[in-house]
C-alpha cells in the first residue's frame, strides 16, 4: 500500500468506509483507542487538517439549509455517544464551530425528568429532532436508555430489551423521511479517561467539568462495555449504521467526526435553490433605486 501524505483521507469510500462498524458480532477491544484510521499525520497536522475542512462543510452546509427553506425535505442528525470525557463536548465546539449556527441545532441530553419519563424514551428525542435543512448533533441520545438504564438497572432488563428493537423502528422512520443518520462512538480507553480526569483535578479552571459521579461510574466501566457492544451490535443497521471514532487523541478525533459529516454532506449533494423570480428584472428594479 503506497504510503499516504499527511492528512490524506482513506480512499475505497473514503473515511466511513474505514471506521464503520461492520454488520456482525462487535467487539471493541479489537479497536485501538489511539489509533488514527485514514490519517498519516500527527497532532500538528490533525488539527491544521481540521481547520482546512472549514470552507468546505460549511458551504455543504449552507448548501442543505438553503435547500431546506426552499421545500427541501432531508436533514442530517449526528449522534455523538462515548463515555464521560471521550470528547462530545470536544467535538462539538472544534467540529460543529467552523459550521454556521443557524444551520444547526445541538442538544444536550441529561438525566431525563419526571415529566418526560411518562412519556416514554422515545418522546424528549422526537422533539429535538433537526427540521428540513439542518444538521442535528445529539450529544448523548436515545441510547442512554439501553446504556446507562440497563447498566444502572433503571428498567427491568425485558424492557431495555424491547428498546433495541424500538430504536431500529424509529431511526428507519427517521431515514424514510429524509433524515441521514451519523451514530458516532467515540472510543477510549479506561487509562485515558482517568488521566482526563486528573487533569480536571489538577486545573484549577477546569474543576467545573468535574463531575464525582463519574469516578463512581468507572467502577461500572465493564458493565459500559458489555451495553455498548450490545447496542452498536443491535442497531447497526443499513438506514442507520455505527462508527466507531478512536478518540484517545483529542485532534483525531475532532478531524474524523468532521470529516464524515463532510463526506456525507457531499454524497446527499444539495443544490441552491433555484430563483422563483427573474433575476433581470430584479436587477433592473434595483439599479432603478
Amino acid at each position: 500500500m503506497a504510503k499516504q501524505k499527511k492528512g490524506q483521507k482513506a480512499e475505497d469510500g473514503g473515511l466511513r468506509a474505514e471506521l464503520r462498524v461492520p454488520s456482525g458480532p462487535v467487539d471493541l477491544t479489537k479497536y485501538d483507542t489511539r489509533a488514527t484510521p485514514g490519517f498519516s499525520g500527527g497532532k500538528a497536522d490533525g488539527k491544521a487538517a481540521l481547520k482546512s475542512l472549514g470552507s468546505e462543510v460549511s458551504d455543504w452546509q449552507e448548501r442543505l439549509f438553503a435547500e431546506g427553506r426552499k421545500d427541501g425535505q432531508r436533514s442530517v442528525l449526528l449522534v455523538l455517544q462515548g463515555m464521560d470525557t471521550s470528547g462530545k463536548g470536544g467535538v462539538i465546539r472544534h467540529g460543529a464551530g467552523l459550521m454556521d449556527p443557524q444551520g444547526l441545532k445541538i442538544t444536550s441530553f441529561k438525566a431525563p425528568t419526571a415529566a418526560e419519563k411518562r412519556r416514554g424514551f422515545l418522546w424528549r428525542i422526537k422533539q429535538a429532532l433537526p427540521e428540513e435543512g439542518i444538521v442535528g448533533i445529539f450529544d448523548r441520545s436515545h441510547y442512554e436508555d439501553v446504556l446507562i438504564a440497563r447498566v444502572r438497572n433503571l428498567v427491568t432488563p425485558n424492557v431495555w430489551d424491547r428498546r433495541y428493537d424500538q430504536i431500529n423502528d424509529f431511526e428507519a422512520e427517521l431515514a424514510a423521511n429524509g433524515t441521514t443518520i451519523l451514530k458516532c462512538y467515540l472510543h477510549i480507553s479506561a487509562d485515558q479517561q482517568r488521566t482526563r480526569l486528573e487533569t480536571r483535578l489538577d486545573d484549577p479552571t477546569k474543576h467545573w467539568k468535574y463531575n464525582p459521579g463519574d469516578v463512581d461510574e468507572r467502577k461500572f466501566w465493564p458493565d459500559y462495555m458489555d451495553a455498548y457492544h450490545a447496542a452498536i451490535e443491535r442497531c447497526n443497521t443499513p438506514e442507520a449504521p455505527w462508527y466507531v471514532i478512536p478518540s484517545d487523541r483529542k485532534w483525531y478525533r475532532n478531524w474524523a467526526v468532521t470529516t464524515i459529516l463532510l463526506e456525507t454532506l457531499k454524497e446527499l449533494d444539495p443544490e441552491w435553490p433555484v430563483a422563483d423570480y427573474d433575476i433581470v428584472t430584479e436587477q433592473r428594479r434595483l439599479a432603478a433605486t
